[in-house]
């Protein structure tokens, strides 16, 4: 059973499920809600946060994406593991370089679920094509050893670009690769295996994706798209709080 919680109420100037989300981590890591605890209902959490449904829903789906719980039916949501899932590949960052990326990903995480819904939504066959083609170049790259920056960013741009919103596309064409974390990072600060391992994780959202939107499922690609950045974010923030890397 989950020992006693100790929770803030969710103020109206957070980030909601984020907060939320943060909170619950913070209560798995700490042993407060032990491998193999349900959470509490969905009820329960709404008057412990003073939140909507909608919310914790939300940050429920934040901490599968981070690997820490898995929801059942009829069973409900129990927790999995006591640390996020998320590969750390990196020996050093400058502190300089993760602020950026924090900054650049705060954005995307705005600008890039809501193109991801248009995109659903709005797509051509030849946009499933291009996206095809630059998830194939993804794979190519990976073959070679590569870390795929610039196929990665191809990827993402041409979502914006199947969004029919030439600003969308315009806005994002002005970041190039650098809108890319990784493309702040020296390579020879790179973990090999680690970083392989996180390149995998990023193909396999990148496919989740694709599907997604050539299904012109808007709701989900909105979702597998902001799952794929929190994740992201939620691994330099970790660096940038214990200014360094736990490798595993």
């Amino acid at each position: 059973m989950a020992k006693s919680l100790q929770i803030e109420r969710v103020g109206k100037g957070d980030s909601l499920a984020s907060n939320v989300a943060k909170q619950l981590e913070k209560q798995i890591s700490a042993g407060h809600i032990s491998v193999g605890d349900k959470l509490p209902t969905e009820n329960a959490l709404c008057d412990l946060f003073g939140v909507s449904r909608t919310v914790i829903r939300e940050a429920i789906t934040q901490l599968k994406s981070l690997g820490l719980v898995e929801t059942k039916r009829g069973v409900g949501t129990s927790v999995i593991r006591a640390q996020s899932s998320e590969t750390l590949f990196a020996y050093r960052i400058d502190p300089t370089a993760i602020a950026d990326i924090l900054h650049i990903l705060e954005m995307r995480l705005s600008v890039e679920t809501t193109a991801c819904e248009l995109a659903a939504l709005r797509r051509s066959d030849e946009d499933v094509a291009i996206l095809e083609k630059h998830f194939n170049e993804f794979d190519e790259a990976l073959s070679q050893g590569e870390l795929a920056r610039k196929e990665d960013y191809a990827f993402h741009l041409a979502i914006c670009t199947a969004t029919r919103n030439p600003f969308l596309k315009q806005f994002y064409e002005q970041f190039n690769k650098n809108v890319i974390p990784r493309a702040k990072l020296i390579n020879t600060n790179l973990k090999q295996v680690a970083t392989d391992e996180y390149l995998r994780r990023i193909r396999s959202e990148h496919l989740e994706i694709l599907n997604c939107i050539k299904n012109q499922d808007a709701e989900g690609a909105k979702q597998a798209m902001h799952n794929h950045l929190y994740r992201a974010y939620h691994l330099y923030e970790r660096y940038q709080s214990d200014n360094k890397f736990d490798l595993e």
